[in-house]
């Protein structure tokens, strides 16, 4: 027996784009009944615009600071994950201000073909919920995650003991797990 269409439900839609700083996907509209035809009809009435393929942000939503993350996160499927120096610098663990944005998809992306948008540096691992987190609407790799991670890259010492210390401080990791990271990087 075929599933009766979706009704467009401007409402329904508008509350998706406001978790997502206000952007949206077009799978994710047609999920919600509104089809390519629908969407051009909105974009030229001004409620949407399209910000990339596939992407769309409703027009009258107030900017956050993060949504140029989102459209990078909505472009990867909402399968990646900001990682090592962009995760640093979302946790607010260093003075960091990375050039480029690192996206961890999936290992098995790795296989793919993909149109990586500008100044996107992409990582393939698979990072399990446990070691997920949220910055605002931004998912991204835990603290834990984010500095073992940065081990691993080209990331100074100084900015590693200093991203080490200020998650000390801070209560976000227990001391053995301190000390542990510590005694790696030394």
């Amino acid at each position: 027996m075929p599933t009766e269409p979706t009704m467009p439900n401007w409402p329904t839609l508008l509350d998706l784009a406001v978790s997502q700083a206000g952007y949206l996907t077009t799978s994710q509209a047609d999920a919600l009944g509104f089809s390519p035809e629908l969407l051009i009809h909105h974009m030229h009435a001004g409620r949407l615009v399209r910000v990339h393929r596939g992407i769309y942000r409703v027009s009258h939503l107030p900017s956050s600071d993060d949504e140029d993350l989102v459209v990078i996160w909505l472009w990867s499927g909402q399968r990646g994950v900001f990682s090592h120096r962009t995760a640093l610098a979302l946790h607010d663990l260093s003075d960091i201000l990375p050039a480029t944005i690192d996206l961890t998809l999936p290992a098995a992306d790795a296989r793919r073909r993909l149109r990586v948008p500008t100044g996107v540096v992409l990582h393939f691992a698979d990072v399990p919920a446990s070691e997920r987190a949220w910055v605002g609407h931004a998912p991204v790799t835990s603290v834990l995650r984010t500095l073992q991670d940065c081990e691993a890259l080209p990331v100074s010492p100084e900015i590693l003991e200093q991203a080490i210390g200020d998650a000390e401080r801070r209560g976000l990791l227990p001391r053995a797990t301190v000390d542990g990271l510590r005694s790696v990087s030394a």
